[in-house]
C-alpha cells in the first residue's frame, strides 16, 4: 500500500490521531522558542484530540488496530513533548521531585525495554488505568502551566501512575503476543 492509499484508508478517529501525531513537531518549536502560552494552548488541543479520537471510533464502531497504534503513537509523543514542555518551563518542579519522578519513569522504560525484546515494538493495551493515568497526566501537567503546582493532584496522579505502569509490566510479561484494547490485568486473568 502506497502512502496516499494509506491516507485515503484512514477513518476519522485515525485522523485525529494522526493530528495529534502533526502536532508534536509544532510543539517542539514552541518548547524551543520559549513561547510557554503558546505551547501551553496547543497541548491541550493534543490532548483534547485524544479524548475526540476514542469517543469517536467507540461511537461509530471504527475500533481498529491500526487505530489503536496510531492512538498509541499520538499518545506518546504527546507525552513526550507535555514532558519536555515542563523540563523546559517547569525545571525548578522537575529537580525538586525528581527522586519521585524517577520511579514511573523507570518502570516506563522497563516496559518499554521488555515490550520491545518480546513484541519488537510498543505497547498497545490501552487498559482502564492507562486512559485514567493519561487524563490525570494531562489535568496536572495543563494545571501546572496555567495555575503552577498543586501538590494533592501531583501525588494522587503519581500513585495511579505508578499503579498502572506497574500493571503495564506485568501485562508486558504474561500476554503472549501484540495485543491491543486490554481492560486490564483483572480482565485478562479472568479470560
Amino acid at each position: 500500500m502506497n502512502f496516499k492509499s494509506y491516507l485515503n484508508s484512514l477513518n476519522i478517529a485515525d485522523w485525529f490521531s494522526v493530528a495529534r501525531i502533526i502536532l508534536f513537531l509544532p510543539l517542539l518549536v514552541f518548547i524551543f522558542t520559549d513561547e510557554r502560552l503558546i505551547f501551553t494552548w496547543l497541548l491541550l488541543i493534543a490532548f483534547l484530540t485524544d479524548a475526540i479520537d476514542g469517543i469517536l471510533a467507540r461511537r461509530l464502531k471504527i475500533v481498529t488496530k491500526r487505530g489503536a497504534h496510531l492512538d498509541s503513537v499520538g499518545d506518546r509523543l504527546t507525552l513526550l513533548a507535555a514532558f519536555l514542555g515542563v523540563w523546559f518551563f517547569e525545571k525548578s518542579f522537575v529537580l525538586d521531585k525528581i527522586e519521585l519522578i524517577l520511579i514511573p519513569a523507570s518502570l516506563y522504560l522497563i516496559q518499554s525495554l521488555v515490550a520491545f525484546i518480546r513484541f519488537r515494538s510498543g505497547t498497545s493495551f490501552h487498559t482502564y488505568s492507562a486512559k485514567i493515568t493519561f487524563l490525570l497526566l494531562a489535568v496536572f501537567t495543563l494545571w501546572l502551566f496555567f495555575f503552577g503546582f498543586e501538590p494533592a493532584l501531583f501525588y494522587f496522579t503519581l500513585i495511579v501512575g505508578i499503579t498502572n505502569l506497574i500493571e503495564e509490566n506485568i501485562l508486558t510479561i504474561i500476554v503472549r503476543g501484540p495485543r491491543v484494547d486490554i481492560k486490564g490485568l483483572y480482565w485478562f486473568l479472568k479470560n
